[in-house]
């Protein structure tokens, strides 16, 4: 790659300032290293320490995405040398963002595209639409693989109507398969009703097991559902692989876009790009007339998108019978796939598709 390009990418990164210490990230020693391939793709080692505020990493990327001939961006966050996090801050789910060690996530090529699915709280129906994007995306072609890392809310196995143990054959785990995703969960090792009364450690393990010792086969896209809000899987998963992006789940409430921030917030600490906002619950569609009505408020995935300066994804109505089928391990985009719903979820999966692109190949679609 040219010294213009360099030269330009540096340039770039001069606009980007830290109010902090009142200078921008180049004078101030921010960025320890700037790397730039023939093809355009710039990686960034960025020292971000406990008082500098995690949105430098967005404007970082943004600024360096603006540049004439970048194609991507890549950003390692790591700590300043001898940094210390204050004592007791701690992360929900017992985590502390300053003190988690700092490693070199693993390129994992055979899991393709990585997608991280969070929620900032419980019972906005973030499995669901995991579930139900996995789905569409395999009718869409794509050979898709999903983990359940809600290690202490397993839903995964149900939505997908499983729960056979899974086999292992020369020292690996074989995933399940349903509906053409390849699927691993907690779920399926543990008893129905047994409670997962486990700490940090052993939730991080599991995920290191799931990611390392299951025989996943070559995939296009691979879905991480993750427990709700800013624990132990989120930083294990991180800091283990390389995700390509993290979709935010919501619904309309301003109590529940507030967790969705703080959710949001917390992949920018580490690096990883939010691709954008998913809605749910966002208004009823009558089954008998099709009127749209609001149950809640509106308008609260829109202005999460357009306060993190990402796309809002979509916005998926409430339906009736939608829960049953989600019970009865029958995502909606299979079982009533001309629904609001369901025509909501797979136009959803078009726009992940166009936001964090994936491997080229893609298999075509078997029906019946």
């Amino acid at each position: 790659m040219s010294d213009k390009l360099q030269a330009l990418v540096a340039g770039a990164l001069t606009n980007v300032r830290n109010p902090r210490v009142d200078n921008d990230v180049i004078s101030a020693g921010m960025v320890q290293s700037l790397d730039i391939d023939s093809q355009g793709s710039v990686s960034i080692t960025f020292v971000l320490g406990r008082d500098d505020p995690a949105t430098l990493v967005r404007e970082i990327r943004k600024a360096v995405r603006a540049v004439e001939g970048v194609r991507d961006v890549e950003i390692d966050v790591i700590e300043p040398t001898g940094s210390q996090a204050p004592s007791g801050a701690q992360a929900r789910g017992g985590s502390t963002l300053e003190q988690a060690p700092s490693q070199q996530p693993k390129l994992t090529p055979k899991l393709g595209t990585i997608i991280a699915v969070s929620s900032g709280k419980g019972g906005v129906g973030k499995s669901t639409i995991a579930a139900n994007l996995a789905v569409a995306l395999v009718g869409m072609g794509k050979r898709v693989g999903i983990m359940d890392a809600d290690i202490y809310g397993p839903n995964i196995p149900r939505i997908f109507g499983v729960s056979e143990q899974p086999p292992v054959v020369g020292g690996k785990v074989i995933p399940l398969e349903s509906h053409g995703v390849k699927l691993i969960s907690i779920g399926l090792l543990i008893e129905r009703d047994a409670p997962a009364i486990w700490r940090g450690p052993i939730v991080v393990k599991v995920i290191s097991q799931f990611l390392e010792d299951v025989d996943w086969g070559e995939l296009d896209y691979f879905i991480v559902d993750l427990p709700p809000g800013t624990g132990d899987a989120q930083l294990s998963l991180t800091q283990t692989v390389r995700v390509k992006g993290a979709i935010i789940v919501t619904t309309p409430q301003e109590m529940a876009v507030g967790d969705a921030l703080r959710g949001a917030k917390m992949f920018e600490k580490v690096a990883v790009p939010v691709l954008g906002i998913v809605e749910n619950m966002s208004y009823f569609c009558c089954p008998h007339c099709g009127e749209q009505s609001d149950v809640f408020m509106n308008g609260g995935g829109q202005r999460l998108a357009d306060e993190l300066d990402v796309k809002l994804l979509g916005r998926v109505p409430l339906q009736a019978g939608l829960a049953d089928l989600a019970d009865g391990g029958e995502p909606v985009v299979i079982a009533a796939p001309d629904s609001p719903a369901s025509k909501a979820l797979s136009e959803i999966a078009r726009n992940v598709i166009d936001s964090a692109g994936g491997k080229a190949v893609s298999l075509p679609v078997i029906t019946g």
